[in-house]
């Protein structure tokens, strides 16, 4: 190093690097899920993901290895950043109860429309197609996704129950049928994630839900479901 000459910074050497090879790993991992989706795991190859990645098959080796462990990489890491996603929309729970069931259908509508993402959909049609396959899968995918959200739903609504505004007495109970209350139909209503939802009949199962909800975990005199709600 001649004199006067700033001594060169390793990391800001590698950053460039490091980020080049995150962005490959995402285009391959995008790519795979795609390709995984529209022929399913056996009849998928590497070559054809490669092909839809646009990146040379020894690269997908390097990166991840076999299309086993592709597939559970795709898996596990596509359920854990759309539940990422589906936390933050547990920032907008309702604290007043004034504004319990407004905020509650808010709620369910950002819910929703995590659950109707159209990679969420893959993981979860591919879960299911692969269940025989991949046992413990399953449970991996559950714990690096939806496991998260339910028990973070639930420690809200035991919050609103310690404070006299919900009569809960289970709250993963309760936040699983909260759930399964507003997501009711909507699997079949989109053929599994394949066609588009209808907004009118998505309002009217959310809708229902929440109100249905209500009833059974409201506290006596509560307000009644209201149509500017």
């Amino acid at each position: 190093m001649s004199v006067g000459e700033a001594p060169k910074n390793p990391k800001t050497r590698s950053a460039p690097a490091d980020r080049g090879r995150m962005d490959k790993r995402r285009a391959i991992v995008e790519a795979a899920l795609r390709v995984f989706s529209q022929v399913g795991y056996t009849q998928a190859s590497l070559d054809m993901i490669a092909t839809e990645a646009g990146v040379a098959k020894p690269t997908i080796y390097n990166h991840l290895g076999s299309k086993e462990n592709l597939f559970r990489y795709v898996m596990t890491e596509t359920a854990a950043r759309s539940n990422a996603k589906t936390l933050q929309v547990l920032e907008a729970f309702p604290n007043d109860p004034d504004r319990l069931r407004p905020g509650l259908r808010e709620v369910a509508h950002k819910l929703v429309d995590c659950y109707c993402d159209e990679q969420s959909e893959a993981v979860r049609r591919l879960l299911y197609a692969e269940a025989v396959r991949f046992p413990d899968l399953f449970d991996e995918v559950r714990a690096s996704g939806p496991d998260q959200f339910t028990d973070a739903l639930a420690g809200r609504l035991a919050r609103l129950a310690n404070a006299g505004h919900l009569s809960v007495e289970d709250p993963e109970r309760a936040a699983n049928q909260f759930i399964a209350l507003v997501y009711d139909g909507l699997p079949e209503l989109s053929a599994l994630g394949t066609r588009p939802l209808d907004p009118e009949q998505v309002e009217k199962i959310v809708s229902a839900g929440v109100d249905t909800f209500l009833r059974a975990f409201g506290t006596p005199g509560a307000p009644a479901p209201s149509a500017s709600d």
